[in-house]
């Protein structure tokens, strides 16, 4: 999740079979010799990742990253921009049986057992993960060798404070007539923050969920593709509440020393998105990927995330900015999810809408 401009793997197969033939361009080929002396593939030499849109952006932490690991190792680092996490997750399930990226950036906790189930991961574990990481985190992934995390938050309503709505204090309350089309969300088939809040609401509501969406569909102004949209569109106004993350407000107070936007923390309690990365299973450049994946649980490279991803790092060692004691509170209460079931509600929450 990032500041920047403004499910299944079946239901995307036309938008990535396009985004993963444009990846196969972006990747170098093994360079031909005539010379006796043993040369290095070109490929070899690179570190080709597939992540989000606000990742990899300027704004995001990719620039600085990409920067640093080069200098430090000396590969090369691509960054492929395939929009969002779950188009990202489509397009190696897609390049399943030949991979054009080394590691995937992006899988959260209510993908990772999709991630898992699809066979595109391979195990292994980045240096010092189990001393850096904290246990719960870990074991939000699975706790094994196929995913490790390198950021998290919660999921919250982030709300207008100059708005003309009262702050709601629970997701039910988001249902009142008082909030018609005032509510920005993104779409669970195509946004981690979508997918994110319908299992906030199935944790919440249980079995019962689709009873509590059938009543706050009308309070929806938008249901965008994206985060990077749906935030462009609160921060217009169009709308005094949207789905984001309990550390979003830390920009608008670490950048324009702006309290406006606060995120609000609800007594139910909240779920947590905590984000991981994963090898590819047959990697062209094995070698490369894992020094890449030891490198992003560095301090250093931890330490580029809280102002530019809007995450909290999982290096313990990391200092946190003075905006995210101002305006990124912790919810007392972390609720479970389940990814089985909130896979399920993807397509009965679109059916429902779509009526």
């Amino acid at each position: 999740m990032k500041f920047n401009k403004i499910i299944s793997s079946t239901v995307f197969i036309t938008v990535c079979l396009f985004a993963a033939t444009s990846c196969k361009s972006k990747n170098a080929t093994a360079e031909k010799t005539t010379s006796t002396e043993v040369t290095v593939p070109e490929r070899l030499k690179e570190v080709v990742v597939y992540t989000y849109d606000s990742f990899a952006g300027e704004w995001g932490p990719g620039p600085e990253l990409t920067e640093k690991f080069e200098a430090k190792t000396g590969y090369k680092l691509t960054l492929i921009d395939c929009g969002d996490s779950i188009q990202a997750f489509n397009r190696a399930v897609l390049e399943k049986d030949a991979p054009q990226a080394d590691v995937i950036i992006g899988i959260d906790n209510n993908l990772a057992s999709q991630a898992r189930a699809s066979g595109i991961l391979a195990e292994y574990e980045p240096k010092d993960a189990a001393a850096i990481i904290d246990e719960n985190l870990r074991r939000a992934l699975g706790n094994d060798k196929l995913l490790t995390p390198y950021d998290y938050s919660h999921f919250a309503m982030i709300y207008d404070t100059q708005s003309s709505v009262p702050a709601p204090k629970s997701l039910e309350d988001l249902a009142a007539d008082t909030y018609k089309k005032k509510i920005i969300l993104m779409d669970p088939r195509t946004s981690t923050p979508g997918l994110g809040f319908l299992a906030w609401t199935v944790s919440v509501f249980g079995n019962d969920y689709e009873t509590y969406w059938n009543k706050l569909k009308a309070n929806v102004l938008s249901m965008t593709s994206g985060w990077s949209e749906g935030w462009g569109m609160f921060m217009n106004g169009e709308a005094p509440l949207v789905i984001s993350y309990t550390t979003s407000p830390a920009y608008n107070v670490e950048y324009e020393d702006n309290d406006r936007f606060v995120a609000l923390v609800f007594d139910e309690g909240h779920v947590q998105q905590v984000e991981g990365y994963g090898l590819l299973k047959g990697a062209q450049n094995e070698k490369g990927a894992k020094v890449f994946m030891d490198y992003l649980i560095t301090e250093e490279a931890q330490s580029i995330l809280p102002l530019t991803q809007w995450m909290y790092p999982v290096n313990k060692q990391v200092a946190l900015p003075e905006s995210y004691k101002k305006a990124a509170p912790v919810p007392a209460k972390t609720l479970a999810t389940d990814s089985a079931a909130t896979e399920k509600a993807v397509s009965a929450i679109q059916s429902l809408l779509s009526q």
